[in-house]
């Protein structure tokens, strides 16, 4: 199915020549300024081999925004790291300089966990 077909819902085949597709709404989320974000940074060790990865929740906004701030955290380190929904993963731990840089950057950002 070509990707312009993906969005029809409900409907595989019609023979009605006046029939119009129902296609679903893409809804863009608004991001939020930088300011009115509340941001949440911890490490976390959970399902990654004890590796340490410094996880940022939180960010409300469109995708290509958490995929924006998660590559200037990562090039700020020098480090790997992905995305997942809105969550940023930073491969180490980096927790006090990503609260840092976070809030160089205007954001509200708080710690989760300890340490």
């Amino acid at each position: 199915m070509s990707k312009k077909n993906k969005k029809r819902i409900n409907v595989v085949y019609s023979t009605n020549p006046d029939f119009e597709f129902q296609e679903e709404q893409m809804d863009e989320i608004e991001t939020l300024p930088n300011n009115e974000q509340l941001l949440y940074v911890s490490l976390d060790r959970k399902n990654r081999g004890g590796k340490e990865v410094t996880l940022v929740e939180g960010f409300i906004g469109a995708e290509i925004d958490v995929k924006d701030l998660s590559k200037v955290l990562k090039n700020k380190f020098g480090v790997g790291g992905s995305v997942k929904k809105t969550d940023i993963l930073i491969q180490g731990n980096f927790v006090k300089k990503t609260i840092q840089k976070l809030m160089e950057m205007g954001y509200r950002v708080k710690q989760k966990g300890g340490a």
